[in-house]
Formats: C-alpha cells, sequence, structure tokens
C-alpha cells in the first residue's frame, strides 16, 4: 500500500502544473517544466544555465573517430536499432575502444514520455545510464501502453524500480523541474546545430546519416578508420 501511495504521488509529481505546453512557431512545442513545486527553481535562463547536461559515452574518449546517436526512448525504430545494431556495434567498435559513442536524447513534438524516459536514464548517473537506456528500450511497448500519461508515469516508476532506484532517488529525479527545461534546451541546441529532423539519427565525424543496417554502419566505420582524417 505504501509502494502505491508512493508511486501515485510521483505521478502526480510528473503530471502537476499549469499548461504542460505552449504552441510556439514552428512544427514543435515548447515544453514547460514538469513538477509544480519545481516552478520557483526554473524561472529565468539564469536558474536553468546552472544545470550541466552531461554528455553520456562510451567506447574511448580519444577515438579518431566519433559516432552520436540521436534517439527517442518513444521512438520503435530506436528501439530496434538498440535491439539489433547497436549490440554488434558496441561489441565490434565501442568496446574495443575503436570509437567514441555519444548518445543524445531527442523529444520531439512536445513528447513528454520521451523526456521522463530521459529524466529515468539520467537518474542512475553516467555510469547506469546505458543499463536503464537499454532497459528502456527492451521495455518499451509495456511502459508506453498506458491509456494515461499518469499510467505511463507509474510504469516508468517501475522501470525504475527493476533497474534498482529507490523510491526516493526516483522522486527527486522527475521532480526536478530546472533538470527537465535544461534537457529541452540542450536537445534544441543540438537539434539545430545537427539538422536533427528524425530518429534515429547519426553523427559520424560530423556527417549525418539516417537509420542503416549493421553492415551498411560498419562499412562507413572501416572508411572513416582507415582515414580518420579524410
Amino acid at each position: 500500500m505504501q509502494r502505491q501511495i508512493a508511486i501515485a504521488a510521483v505521478s502526480l509529481a510528473l503530471l502537476a502544473g499549469g499548461a504542460w505546453w505552449l504552441s510556439q512557431p514552428g512544427e514543435d512545442i515548447a515544453l514547460l517544466p514538469m513538477a509544480a513545486n519545481a516552478q520557483e527553481s526554473t524561472d529565468g535562463a539564469e536558474q536553468t544555465d546552472e544545470v550541466t547536461i552531461t554528455e553520456m559515452v562510451q567506447g574511448n574518449p580519444d577515438a579518431a573517430v566519433e559516432v552520436i546517436e540521436y534517439a527517442s526512448f518513444t521512438c520503435p525504430h530506436c528501439a530496434s536499432f538498440h535491439g539489433d545494431q547497436y549490440q554488434q556495434l558496441k561489441a565490434d567498435y565501442i568496446d574495443t575502444g575503436k570509437i567514441r559513442f555519444v548518445y543524445r536524447e531527442v523529444y520531439f513534438n512536445g513528447d513528454r514520455a520521451a523526456l521522463w524516459a530521459s529524466m529515468l536514464a539520467r537518474c542512475g548517473g553516467e555510469e547506469r545510464f546505458f543499463g536503464i537506456t537499454e532497459l528502456l528500450y527492451e521495455q518499451q511497448r509495456t511502459w508506453l501502453a498506458g491509456e494515461t500519461y499518469g499510467d505511463i508515469a507509474q510504469n516508468l516508476m517501475q522501470v525504475g524500480a527493476v533497474a534498482g532506484l529507490t523510491e526516493e532517488q526516483l522522486g527527486a529525479c522527475f521532480s526536478d523541474g530546472a533538470k527537465a527545461q535544461a534537457l529541452i534546451t540542450w536537445f534544441e541546441a543540438n537539434r539545430e546545430a545537427d539538422d536533427i529532423n528524425s530518429t534515429p539519427s547519426f553523427i559520424i565525424d560530423g556527417e549525418k546519416y539516417s537509420n542503416m543496417s549493421y553492415a551498411a554502419f560498419a562499412e562507413i566505420l572501416e572508411e572513416k578508420l582507415a582515414d580518420p582524417e579524410g
């Protein structure tokens, strides 16, 4: 019973506050802080700027070839990529230190579920980020199956529990409105800089690529590794 109350409390924190979306020019919608009690901490650019968003990196930080993946936790093609091509890339190029792999989250069209999942993945810090990311993709259909955003919030709490996070940790992470706003600002800056309009997308040594087979990915990486200055 206590656990149900705790989950419900976090769900309310996620859904609390005034209007979630405000219409903006262009196809996307700006996201507001997720918790009403976090509003004061996120008012004003100076407070938001204090939050540092950590780049989530795997592989060799000094590798000559860098791969940046842009993905959304609610994107089925991203889940498919992480269940297939990514596993092969990790074994052949990331774990062997051949490349530096960077994962960047995407929140297209005011996708609050993707933002919440991102906050959950980051709740365990850098050491646990990729493990929670894998769990979120493996269980994507399950936690997204809720009929309401309240259901999705509770489902994400359960994923967090499976990942070994406590209710206190999850409550703090999900209620961090300043972090939510900083993540949105960070995503928008990255999207504009790299012209990201679909997921998954990849920046390989400054060149943009769309989703592809492992064979095509490996071919590009081998060419880059053979001539990293090219």
